[in-house]
């Protein structure tokens, strides 16, 4: 990774101006040197060595798209610029960008930014691609990309061209470009999935320690996911259940009708027995058939189809801001991977039991004094889990912001919830009324309780390895040869106790 610095604006102004008409997606015009010095003024902003403008004003065009959707087919030669570079970064930068999955859904997710965050979207992008190729860049003052946005552009091109024939390829772009397509070659995908999510959930733009505190956190998870199994895991012997009334509303008759009897409602009568209706004559026809039960009626399948109501409620102690430590053993702070096992259940949770009417209600009490320590991962939870609390399947309450306005939640659904602890218990007996409920309170000295209606869990977070009580209040044995693998077990013992 070699970074150039150029302190002199007029070589800077070279590289620039000669870079402008690299681009390989769409002709160089003045609408598109524009573009190109506007996302360049980004990166360069964010004090980040700068591409060449021709791969930003390509990788630009390539996630916005183009006016009608139309690429350049006829491209204009550059003189003295090797013909076997520009095939390879068409073939191999190009190609990539266009057909890879991660860059796809980060051009989806940058499309629906507003115009003033796009260009810090791109610049991310530009970022992080540079990081994962070990790519390096030319260092340059922003004022000169600012100078050259109050140029004339069809100037600047000219200016650009004429270097190319007076002077040949700029060193420093022919280097450049060699690095690109090399990086392209060696890597598997634009980003990592992590950077997916970052532009989807909008955290890239956020301030950086919410930014490494979100990227952590998935980073856990997906190594949490890659531990566990594909199937549900076999139910842990012996725990504790609660067995639920079944309501009426919870079954559903499945299949169509099977066969035709004389028995039925009006709604499954033969419209072929209308016709035994006659005007004239009272009682008629009809009439005499329905006394004697001789009407036909469609009979329907009386299989029931039971779909199990599950609530699982994550209670969050303010005790776990202690957990707000990084042990050497450990490749993340306490909390963070704390915050990482309830992501990596609720997932797996959602993958497993996807036939049943699923609910995550995360509870986070506040401390004394009516004010909640958490109040930054709550947040993160409400990003983390914005698709399933779109359609109502999770819910986040938390002092001064609850779920009241998801439309899915009612705004007095956790009233009186967050007040004190026998708030959160009666409100786990209410839940339990019309669907079997699992309790998990997490935190660095979490109080075990038992409950009639619900199961409840612990998790304790006070050492590097936690401490895992199951629902008889028993602690649950987590074999591992080192504290990180203590977690994994933990993740997969609370699946063993809640599947």
């Amino acid at each position: 990774m070699t970074v150039v610095e150029l302190r002199d604006p007029d070589a800077a102004r070279e590289y620039l101006t000669q870079g402008l008409w690299l681009q390989r997606v769409l002709k160089p015009t003045a609408a598109t040197v524009k573009a190109a010095l506007t996302s360049a003024l980004h990166i360069a902003s964010g004090d980040q060595p700068l591409p060449p403008l021709g791969f930003v004003g390509d990788i630009g065009a390539v996630a916005f798209g183009t006016e009608g959707g139309k690429w350049s087919k006829q491209l204009p030669e550059i003189p003295g610029w090797p013909h076997t570079l520009t095939r390879a970064y068409e073939d191999h930068l190009l190609g990539k960008l266009f057909a890879d999955w991660t860059f796809e859904r980060a051009s989806d997710a940058l499309r629906r930014y507003s115009e003033a965050d796009q260009g810090k979207g791109l610049a991310y992008v530009v970022k992080q691609f540079r990081a994962r190729g070990k790519l390096g860049g030319v260092s340059l003052s922003p004022a000169v990309l600012r100078a050259m946005l109050t140029a004339n552009p069809d100037e600047l091109l000219r200016q650009g061209y004429d270097l190319f024939t007076r002077d040949g390829p700029n060193p420093i772009l022919l280097a450049q470009y060699e690095d690109l397509v090399k990086a392209a070659r060696r890597i598997a995908e634009i980003l990592d999935p992590e950077d997916v999510i970052a532009l989807e959930q909008r955290t890239a733009l956020a301030d950086m320690g919410e930014y490494v505190a979100h990227r952590q956190i998935l980073q856990a998870t997906a190594r949490f996911e890659a531990r566990l199994p594909t199937r549900p895991v076999r139910p842990l012997a012996g725990r504790r259940e609660v067995p639920t009334r079944v309501l009426d509303e919870d079954q559903y008759p499945v299949g169509g009708y099977t066969s035709i009897s004389t028995k039925g409602s009006i709604e499954s009568l033969l419209h072929s027995q209308l016709a035994y209706m006659e005007a004239e004559e009272q009682p008629d026809l009809f009439d005499m058939k329905f006394v004697r039960d001789e009407l036909f009626y469609y009979s329907r399948d009386e299989n029931q189809f039971l779909r199990r109501r599950r609530v699982f409620l994550f209670v969050f102690d303010p005790s776990l801001a202690d957990a707000r430590v990084k042990d050497p053993e450990l490749p993340y702070q306490r909390i963070v991977l704390a915050v990482a096992v309830v992501l990596a259940v609720v997932r797996r949770l959602t993958d497993w039991l996807s036939t049943d009417a699923l609910r995550f209600e995360l509870l986070f009490p506040p401390a004394k004094g009516g004010k909640s320590p958490l109040t930054s991962e709550a947040k993160l939870f409400e990003v983390l889990l914005s698709e399933l609390r779109a359609n109502g399947t999770a819910a986040v309450a938390r002092v001064g912001g609850t779920d009241g306005k998801n439309p899915h939640t009612k705004a007095d659904h956790f009233a009186g919830v967050l007040e004190s602890p026998e708030g959160v218990l009666a409100y786990c007996e209410r839940a339990s009324r019309t669907a079997q409920v699992q309790v998990l309170n997490i935190g660095t000295a979490p109080e075990w309780r038992e409950l009639e209606t619900a199961v409840m869990s612990a998790l304790a977070v006070c050492a590097p390895t936690p401490t895992l009580t199951d629902g008889h209040g028993a602690k649950a044995d987590l074999p591992a040869d080192d504290p990180f693998e203590a977690w994994v077990e933990a993740v997969q013992k609370v699946l063993a106790l809640w599947v």
